[in-house]
């Protein structure tokens, strides 16, 4: 005589999935793509490899609609077509569009389908950026912007840049980073950049960072006084490459529990402490990511 937990197995190696005491399978498939859409990306992927019901399902455009954003046809350059909406979603976890004339990229997490974003320095607040002895404006081919930021040489550094929060993606973790790219990098090895994220007009989160690499640290020659670097705390960051060859820090992290949609989160990066010139580097950005548990 079978038992009920042998039964269980012998049905799950069929194929037929059991919620409960409800067996999936044996409902409706409009049914099935109803429920699967109220799962994540990840989940749908999962499924599609139970059963040929619930893989028909999991490939629908029904589902896949459910997981792109509200409006995506505005976002959608007319010269592109795609052959699902799946293609579709995935398109827009690989390759960030840009929006806002722009201004901005856009993309998804590829496994929860939250929304991500990067503004352009021509989209922040940098301060002294129309001085050419100071910043210069430049095109590089590695980069995802027509033009990025060149800084040649400041002793007051700080930027900032602000995203409405309604464009952000409702019950999502973000976590902000500064990106961007060493050029012979100098004066920012003593004093760490200290880095933001919060809601306007409240204190957000804080971190700080030296934006020169760690390799690059040395002793210098600081107001005519010879002293040795100082050790950073376990709380101070160093630059950490990313797969596209830039480098970036966090700035800080932020938890969007969707029930402000008229405020704004600014994020920023401030070093005027030091009074020292400091130049050598290439700003990409600001990048706003969602994360995702693991």
């Amino acid at each position: 005589m079978k038992t009920e937990a042998s039964e269980m197995e012998e049905r799950k190696g069929k194929g037929e999935v059991m919620c409960g005491t409800l067996d999936l399978t044996a409902l409706p498939l409009d049914c099935i793509t109803l429920i699967i859409s109220f799962t994540s990306p990840r989940d749908a992927c999962r499924l599609s490899l139970v059963s040929t019901d619930l893989n028909l399902a999991a490939e629908s455009d029904a589902v896949w609609e459910s997981f792109l954003p509200s409006q995506y046809q505005e976002l959608i350059p007319s010269s592109l077509s795609f052959s699902s909406k799946k293609q579709l979603y995935l398109s827009l976890c690989e390759n960030p569009l840009l929006i806002e004339a722009g201004r901005k990229s856009f993309w998804l997490e590829r496994v929860s389908g939250k929304k991500c974003y990067m503004l352009s320095p021509r989209d922040l607040s940098i301060i002294w950026s129309d001085t050419p002895d100071y910043w210069r404006w430049v095109s590089i081919p590695e980069a995802r912007f027509d033009e990025v930021a060149e800084l040649l040489s400041v002793c007051w550094f700080e930027i900032r840049g602000r995203i409405s929060i309604s464009m952000l993606s409702p019950m999502t973790h973000y976590k902000a980073y500064l990106v961007f790219q060493a050029n012979r990098v100098y004066g920012f090895d003593y004093f760490p950049v200290n880095l933001s994220v919060g809601v306007v007009g409240t204190e957000g989160s804080k971190r700080s960072a030296y934006l020169q690499p760690r390799k690059e640290r040395r002793r210098r020659l600081y107001w005519q006084i010879i002293e040795e670097q100082p050790t950073p705390g376990d709380d101070v960051q160093f630059p950490k490459a990313r797969v596209d060859k830039w480098l970036e820090v966090e700035m800080g992290e932020f938890f969007n529990e969707g029930c402000v949609d008229d405020g704004e989160l600014e994020m920023s990066a401030l070093e005027i402490e030091g009074g020292n010139w400091k130049g050598g580097l290439i700003f990409q950005g600001i990048e706003i990511r969602a994360i995702t548990p693991t």
